[in-house]
């Protein structure tokens, strides 16, 4: 009927959808590379670590402004925002709309697709590690929240990450093109620092005070139901503050390693700027000469005469 509400479930469908739309995934990946990355590659002449660096921060600039202005209409207009009760309220949300579910779909696949990149793009082997280490950190948590009915929560906390990650990754395009542009890495730290906070305190505000209250304290996985009833033993509930803090302060202890690194990196190479600049203007010192001039190895005054005392001869 019109004006009807129909919303969606997970499924064993939906296997068939995410593999779908990794073959996209794949499609728009080389359309970025060809028509956009390799062009300016050629223009700019990188090394082959820069070359790598490049390209994957340019495929992920393009995917996370793309799925940051994405998940912000979503969560706008679902008014996830406008109410933050709604993050907690009902929960176990279980049946959802058709653009978050979509959303999240979209999401799997392209972290899955990114899996067979690494074949494609060549990647070397010292960056593979740290690739599937962020893959994988990817694919848990959102997995996670589509499959535990924390799809709301998830939404956040996506929408801020790629917040921070869309500024990391278009500050290091910027430094490529530009060695001595190092502003949008200040931006990108002042974002990153935020947003943890913003991430901490949304994880204290559900996890602390929200999930306990949910009317429904029973564990009923087959109404998608998993944990909320262990929100309600205290011990519990500051166990997982604790980890959830733990986590987030080993990120911030890397972040300011990062920065402090990079400080102390700037500051060398100005000081040796410094060094070279004063020594290029330093002038070179005079030799110390007698008067005169020299001729034929015999030093010469400047009337002709030699600079040396006659002796006289006795008459």
């Amino acid at each position: 009927a019109d004006g009807e509400l129909v919303q969606y479930h997970y499924g064993l469908k939906d296997l068939v959808t995410i593999l779908f739309y990794i073959f996209i995934a794949i499609i728009l990946h080389a359309v970025v590379q060809e028509y956009a990355l390799d062009k300016i590659n050629r223009r700019l002449h990188l090394s082959k670590v820069k070359h790598s660096k490049f390209n994957e921060s340019g495929q992920l600039v393009a995917f996370h402004l793309t799925s940051m202005v994405w998940c912000l209409y979503v969560v706008v207009t679902e008014g996830y925002l406008s109410n933050p009760r709604s993050l907690w309220e009902n929960y176990p949300h279980v049946y959802l709309p058709f653009q978050v579910k979509f959303f999240y779909l979209c999401q799997l696949a392209y972290w899955l697709h990114a899996l067979p990149e690494l074949y494609f793009q060549k990647v070397r082997k010292e960056e593979i590690p740290r690739q599937l280490r962020c893959i994988a950190l990817y694919l848990v948590h959102i997995a996670g929240a589509y499959l535990l009915n924390l799809t709301r929560l998830g939404l956040i906390l996506l929408l801020l990450q790629y917040l921070a990650e869309f500024f990391f990754h278009m500050a290091r395009l910027v430094y490529f093109t530009d060695e001595n542009n190092e502003k949008l890495f200040n931006v990108w730290a002042v974002v990153f620092v935020v947003t943890r906070l913003f991430t901490l305190t949304l994880y204290i505000l559900v996890i602390g005070f929200g999930l306990p209250r949910v009317e429904n304290q029973v564990l009923d996985p087959e109404r998608g139901n998993f944990f909320s009833f262990l929100f309600n033993n205290i011990l519990f509930r500051m166990s997982v503050l604790l980890l959830v803090c733990l986590f987030q302060a080993s990120v911030m202890w890397r972040f300011i390693h990062f920065q402090l690194r990079r400080w102390r990196e700037y500051w060398n190479e100005q000081s040796s700027r410094k060094r070279a600049a004063a020594g290029a203007k330093q002038p070179a010192k005079l030799l110390k000469r007698d008067s005169g001039y020299h001729e034929n190895g015999v030093v010469k005054a400047e009337n002709g005469t030699s600079p040396r005392t006659k002796k006289l001869k006795s008459p």
